[in-house]
């Protein structure tokens, strides 16, 4: 189990979730994934850690003062070696920065965000506090996409802020799918919501590892969770499928 010490910049190195119930999501979480917690942090607006094996993999927190009735959401975090510096990018790239840059304690320095397509995402400078330490094990992150309905768009302006490569990759039927890349390494993926997809926000989707989909998709259900996209095979890729957590945000689940 490799244990990851740094990230390159625009890799998506973080996730943490936004809930109204913080008990809920931590029991539902930690059950599912066998996960622990390290905090609340009062400090921190009660930031709860998880961790497995003793390393970070993901977290928690209750919405911000002012920020209540934003949907409870899975948040992005993508690696960058100057947050001010990629702020400024994002804005002459189109996009809209919606908390300036700022220190974490002694965590690191971040930044949100948002796209032209309307998804928004993290920036994370790391100092003490990499993010997620362990990544594409069962029970840590595994991948980031951003789902837009303009995915042209989407693919130019990371590129100008991140300096992807953006490949085109067949996923099967639908629309191509792309593969932002880092010096030839896949880091995360742009994926088209089509109009059957009405309902579903522009977003950056997380997605986690697990050992079994269909095994994990069940104790979903048990714990009062939904399957909304029931597992499904994708070539090459792995076993995938889209549940929804008892508090209502939205995420993948994939085995290799």
């Amino acid at each position: 189990m490799p244990v990851v010490t740094e990230y390159a910049t625009g890799t998506p190195c973080w996730v943490d979730v936004t809930t109204p119930d913080l008990g809920r999501t931590i029991s539902f979480y930690t059950d599912l994934f066998g996960w622990e917690t390290e905090g609340p942090q009062e400090e921190a607006g009660n930031y709860t850690m998880f961790t497995k094996h003793g390393k970070s993999v993901a977290a928690a927190s209750p919405p911000m003062p002012g920020s209540e009735g934003i949907p409870p959401h899975w948040t992005t975090y993508i690696a960058s070696d100057d947050v001010d510096e990629t702020t400024a990018r994002i804005k002459v790239a189109g996009g809209t920065v919606l908390m300036d840059p700022f220190d974490v304690f002694d965590s690191g320095r971040m930044a949100i965000a948002q796209d032209p397509g309307g998804a928004t995402f993290g920036v994370w400078q790391a100092r003490e506090h990499v993010g997620a330490q362990i990544v594409n094990e069962p029970g840590s992150l595994s991948w980031n996409e951003n789902q837009t309905r303009d995915p042209e768009t989407a693919a130019r302006f990371y590129s100008d802020v991140f300096g992807y490569e953006v490949e085109a990759a067949d996923m099967g039927e639908g629309a191509p799918y792309r593969v932002l890349k880092i010096d030839g390494r896949g880091v995360a993926g742009i994926f088209e919501l089509t109009p059957d997809m009405a309902q579903v926000p522009p977003n950056w989707a997380t997605t986690f590892a697990v050992e079994d989909t269909d095994a994990a998709a069940k104790r979903v259900e048990e714990l009062g969770g939904t399957v909304l996209v029931q597992p499904f095979d994708i070539p090459t890729v792995g076993r995938y499928a889209v549940v929804k957590d008892p508090v209502g945000v939205v995420f993948g689940i994939m085995a290799g």
